[in-house]
């Protein structure tokens, strides 16, 4: 036990670090900056930042929100996507890894689900900050998916690897019809790449899961902006959170939402 809680407390670490350079990888994609190479600088004076700018989550609050240099606001976004890699990390090591059953396979479950999880975490914050679900992170996603998937087909379960393929062009489809009834203005053709991976990634029945708390989430958070006089009908809201947020759902409550649905219709 007390080596398993060492290992979710350096995958917490790795996690934060890792949400480091995923704010790295979200700035720079805006910018069509490489973010495999070069120092990380200030976002508003361009001063290289040195190793006690970047600790995370600690930095932010050692200096007090303000970037050492220019004394410009540093966005809250950097901790909140440092500690939500963190945690997430964590999430899907209590998911895949046991300490009486440690496999080859199940820590390659895990290394997966992580890249997963960095894709996501990515898609959620440039869809909310731009409004747009870019290519270079959706595509990537998309081959990773497959390839995982091919090993089903390589070990002949098929089942496995038939739902996954038939929830992506299913759920794609679903959003594809949306998307040309609409000509665009309801949803974006970046959530039909995205539904697509969704489909890969979460297989039958999850993939319901995922849309519908995507959906509803989304309802009640449109509703609510609009009762608040933040948005209108007419206003722009970026999609991909949602169908992000519902992955997640998906991903670590699925089974149990299903389960208990099932039981409810049986009674």
């Amino acid at each position: 036990m007390n080596c398993l809680l060492f290992f979710y407390f350096f995958v917490f670490l790795f996690g934060l670090m890792v949400g480091s350079f995923l704010n790295c990888v979200i700035y720079r994609l805006e910018k069509n900056e490489s973010f495999l190479k070069g120092r990380s600088y200030c976002p508003h004076c361009k001063h290289i930042l040195s190793w006690k700018d970047l600790i995370p989550i600690l930095s932010f609050l050692i200096l007090k929100r303000k970037c050492r240099y220019c004394k410009n606001k540093i966005s809250v976004q950097y901790p909140l996507v440092e500690l939500a890699t963190g945690i997430l990390f964590v999430s899907v090591a209590q998911l895949t890894v046991n300490s009486e059953q440690l496999t080859i396979s199940n820590l390659v479950n895990f290394c997966y689900l992580l890249i997963v999880i960095c894709f996501l975490i990515i898609i959620f914050v440039y869809d909310l900050k731009y409004f747009l679900i870019p290519d270079k992170v959706i595509h990537p996603a998309i081959i990773i998916a497959l390839i995982f998937n091919f090993q089903f087909l390589i070990s002949k379960q098929f089942s496995i690897f038939n739902y996954s393929i038939l929830s992506a062009f299913g759920a794609a489809f679903f959003f594809l019809l949306i998307f040309l009834v609409s000509r665009g203005k309801w949803l974006g053709f970046g959530d039909v790449k995205l539904a697509f991976f969704m489909g890969l990634f979460l297989g039958f029945p999850n993939i319901l899961v995922a849309l519908f708390f995507a959906f509803f989430i989304g309802a009640i958070i449109g509703i609510g902006l609009i009762i608040s006089g933040k948005k209108t009908l007419k206003s722009e809201i970026p999609f991909g959170p949602f169908l992000v947020t519902g992955t997640f759902i998906a991903l670590f409550f699925g089974n149990q939402i299903i389960n208990w649905y099932l039981n409810l219709l049986t009674i």
